[in-house]
């Protein structure tokens, strides 16, 4: 352990580094290869703002994905951006530092909050304990000395339920009378509400606000056309007739600009009114008045300045539409007519276009609905004033409901701080192996071995990219709750054992630290060295593999060509049989050539290796260094490289892939890699028969060998 006295830290503030004097004395522990602080007491918490957060393991971490209570980080995270950072640390363990007559409780994190230990010398802390005694009573509890984080949160949800409960919404339940509850429910309906406490939907000043200037606007709008005659020219039936103008007015308008390009050249009459050809392409079809080729053509007959005929000889796709035209229009204003003038026309135009145009400056149009009769008894009520007592009701809870979330957080902050801080001002709790650290969100196991150093991955594609550096056997695995159809992704960091039989698809099982078992199934493997016996014993498996791999591809070639010979040999029998001709089948002469090339291959390889035993025979009594040496010449360069990836694994990428900002080269060395990953090992005690009754039948080659050794070494030694 190092102890030692920091003359100056820093601190954050307001995005700036500034410098401040030391005044508490520190102790610290080395671990994972760098040095961490120790924290043991309430006062190392407090004085968390004066350790140099270059000491801090880590600087920032998520919210989500931890196996810590999700509630308590949350309230740390002052500004809900998703992530805890180390001025919210300290900023919560200074508040609820405040609240304690003793800091040490935060170190102690009973599991629940006592009452004694709550500091009632100023007001918050009066406020908090009178809360605490408050809840403790509505559970029926009045002489209990302490309460715990679930009383708390019960009480809470209680009390958000309750019809004022102090965050400055009403609902409907909140009114006292029917007057006020109808006031609410239009609202509701029309300029929307806010989220209650209790999760219902409600309303607040602020939308008192938009609802009563929405009223005053709405009704004004309406008044400026009661005050003018020119506006509704058919009073109620206005809009009426305006909706039947603007249903056929690009038609009409159509029709006229056609009867003037008649008057301005009668060779256009033709083309106008449409060619004949055309109808020869429509009558080959089956015709329906609403067909758009039949409501593409002119309203009427087009002619050089012709009136509008309202009765016949319309284009019958339009001849409803102009028929609710004459009715709502025309015989309103003009009197029965059979004919419409294009003078005419513009005077209905403009006749209505003083009320399109003050329909367009329609103001406060989301109250409309409520009609504007519901509109003058509200504006005539006052509404502002009508649920102003209510507000005052709602307000005057404010003070319990702070308290008592006031107490929740601070029984929280005391359960959980100081396990908070030992997973993030350092990692005691990874590194001690008591306990999972709060980023460990279960273990994987497959291929006879149990991986506990697992996280939780949810966004793949940048795990992917940082989650590599950390230098782990990663494995990616897909898990699936099939009873409840959950899924999730995790990572799983191999620290121990070998890679012979981890692929892709592979299935284990996954044991979350709720006991949940999940199904998991390799998606994605990021090779790395897991251990130095593994990287000594790889360049031989990689030479196994090799030959195997050879023999296969040359057993599958001489099938290939066995089948191609056989095949030959039959084609060639049946050419025998068909022409009767024996040599077509002659055999192929013996090559001489190709069996002295073979006796010479022969002999090479076996000079080789009798250059190789001469050698290695010559060595004498050094011949076990000279098998040493050996061993060491075909496994060195893969150990070396192993050895050197080893040194430098780490968790920190790993983390900042879930992103975390560790802050320190957090290693995990092989003794320490080996306790994350066990691997399956008989129970003390237990008992093994070697006897296996299907074992295969096995050749003493290895005695054979030996005695061959034996024999060309004496042949070598003993001296003739």
């Amino acid at each position: 352990m190092v102890r030692g006295t920091l003359t100056t830290s820093f601190y954050v503030s307001d995005n700036n580094i500034k410098e401040a004097a030391m005044t508490h004395t520190f102790s610290f522990f080395r671990v994972g290869g760098f040095n961490q602080v120790r924290l043991q007491s309430g006062a190392d918490l407090l004085n968390l703002d004066q350790l140099d957060q270059k000491l801090w393991v880590a600087l920032a971490c998520p919210t989500q994905g931890l196996e810590f209570d999700r509630r308590t980080l949350e309230m740390i995270d002052s500004d809900k951006d998703g992530r805890i950072r180390a001025n919210e640390l300290i900023a919560a363990i200074k508040w609820a530092g405040n609240l304690l007559k003793d800091a040490d409780e935060l170190v102690r994190a009973p599991a629940t909050l006592n009452l004694a230990a709550i500091n009632d010398t100023g007001a918050e802390g009066q406020q908090v304990l009178q809360a605490a005694r408050t809840v403790l009573q509505g559970l029926g509890k009045p002489g209990a000395d302490s309460i715990s984080v679930n009383e708390t949160a019960d009480a809470l949800k209680a009390f958000n339920a309750m019809p004022f409960n102090g965050d400055g919404v009403l609902t409907v339940d909140s009114a006292d009378s029917d007057a006020a509850k109808a006031v609410i429910t239009d609202m509701l309906a029309t300029v929307g509400g806010v989220n209650d406490a209790s999760g219902k939907s409600g309303i607040d000043r602020a939308k008192v606000a938009d609802f009563t200037a929405a009223i005053a606007a709405h009704l004004a709008w309406q008044a400026k056309a009661e005050g003018d005659a020119s506006l509704l020219p058919l009073q109620g039936n206005t809009a009426t007739a305006l909706i039947a103008l603007q249903a056929v007015r690009a038609k009409v308008d159509d029709w006229f600009v056609r009867c003037q390009l008649a008057a301005f050249d009668a060779r256009a009459i033709a083309a106008l009114n449409r060619e004949e050809k055309e109808y020869y392409a429509m009558a080959a079809q089956d015709l329906v008045l609403t067909a758009d080729e039949i409501r593409r053509l002119p309203l009427a007959q087009v002619a050089a300045n012709a009136s509008l005929p309202l009765q016949q000889g319309l284009n019958p796709a339009w001849r409803a539409a102009m028929a609710n035209f004459v009715d709502a229009v025309v015989k309103p204003l003009l009197g029965d007519k059979a004919q419409l003038t294009e003078s005419e026309w513009h005077t209905l135009v403009a006749r209505l276009g003083g009320y399109e145009g003050w329909l367009a400056t329609k103001a406060g149009a989301v109250v409309e609905p409520l009609g504007v009769e519901r509109l003058r008894a509200l504006a005539a009520l006052d509404v502002e004033n009508t649920l102003a007592p209510l507000f005052e009701l709602e307000s005057a809870q404010a003070g319990i409901a702070t308290g008592i979330a006031s107490v929740e957080r601070l029984a929280r902050y005391v359960r959980d701080m100081h396990a908070l801080t030992q997973n993030f001002v350092n990692f005691q709790q990874f590194y001690q192996r008591k306990s999972p650290a709060i980023f460990q969100v279960g273990t994987l196991y497959i291929d006879q071995r149990a991986a506990e150093l697992c996280v939780r991955v949810d966004d793949a594609g940048k795990h992917g990219t940082m989650a590599p550096l950390s230098r782990n056997y990663l494995v990616y695995c897909d898990c699936v709750r099939r009873q409840s159809g959950e899924k999730m992704t995790i990572a799983a960091a191999l620290t121990d054992g070998d890679a012979d039989n981890l692929m892709a698809g592979r299935n284990g099982i996954f044991y979350s630290r709720d006991g949940r078992d999940w199904d998991a199934t390799i998606i994605k493997i990021v090779e790395n060295p897991i251990s130095l016996r593994q990287a000594f014993w790889s360049p031989y498996k990689k030479l196994v593999r090799f030959i195997e791999d050879q023999v296969a591809k040359r057993a599958a070639a001489s099938e290939a060509a066995s089948d191609s010979m056989l095949t030959g040999a039959v084609d060639k029998a049946g050419a025998v049989v068909k022409t009767g001709d024996a040599t077509a089948v002659a055999p192929k002469k013996f090559d001489v050539g190709v069996v002295a090339a073979l006796g010479v291959a022969v002999g090479g390889i076996t000079a080789a290796l009798g250059a190789i035993m001469q050698s290695f025979f010559g060595l004498g009594l050094w011949m076990p260094l000279g098998l040493v040496g050996l061993l060491l010449l075909i496994s060195g360069p893969s150990m070396l490289i192993a050895w050197l990836k080893l040194r430098t694994r780490n968790i920190g990428p790993l983390l900042d892939a879930n992103g975390w900002a560790v802050n320190a080269n957090a290693r995990i060395n092989v003794p320490f890699g080996a306790s994350l990953t066990r691997i399956a090992a008989l129970p003390k005690g237990s008992s093994l028969d070697l006897v296996d009754p299907f074992a295969e039948k096995r050749q003493p080659w290895g005695l054979w060998l030996f005695a061959a050794a034996v024999i060309v070494a004496a042949w070598y030694l003993i001296p003739r």
